[in-house]
């Protein structure tokens, strides 16, 4: 299964499109404006959350934690690593790993791709394909990725 994410631009806040491989829109995530740290909304198309991600404030890392029906699914937290970017999934136990610059990662739970991460080129906005390993919780794996393209996004700022 693959999903695409598109950034809308010229919004106010945090906005996205998740398109699947025949271009319907699957869910859409929108951002709180006006709080302190990052904090997303994953929706299905009717409006009904499925993942809340919230920027953990004042820690040496950059650290997030997901939830899923107002409980904890899982913490993302960024390694401290001299020459490579690398985050931990506490929780599901998964590493991400790669060129977070270029958006070229892989979400892995030991030996197996849970989800791997590719930017698409010559778009208006930003757009990443993501290729979904099988069996795979597509919302938890979705919601990991939000928060890799959250932490980018900060570097930049």
């Amino acid at each position: 299964m693959n999903l695409y994410i598109k950034q809308k631009i010229f919004t106010w806040g945090d906005k996205f499109s998740i398109y699947d491989a025949d271009g319907n829109e699957k869910y859409y995530v929108e951002g709180e404006v006006f709080t302190f740290g990052k904090k997303l909304h994953l929706y299905d198309l009717r409006g009904n959350e499925l993942a809340f991600i919230e920027q953990q404030m004042f820690t040496f890392l950059p650290k997030y934690m997901i939830y899923r029906n107002g409980n904890e699914m899982a913490e993302v937290v960024k390694e401290f690593t001299f020459f490579r970017q690398e985050y931990s999934v506490n929780g599901p136990g998964w590493r991400v790993h790669g060129d977070f610059f270029d958006h070229d990662y892989e979400v892995v739970d030991g030996d197996t791709v849970i989800a791997s991460v590719t930017r698409e080129w010559f778009t208006l906005g930003d757009a990443y394909e993501i290729t979904f390993g099988d069996d795979v919780d597509e919302i938890a794996a979705l919601a990991v990725v939000l928060v890799i393209d959250a932490c980018i996004d900060a570097q930049r700022d």
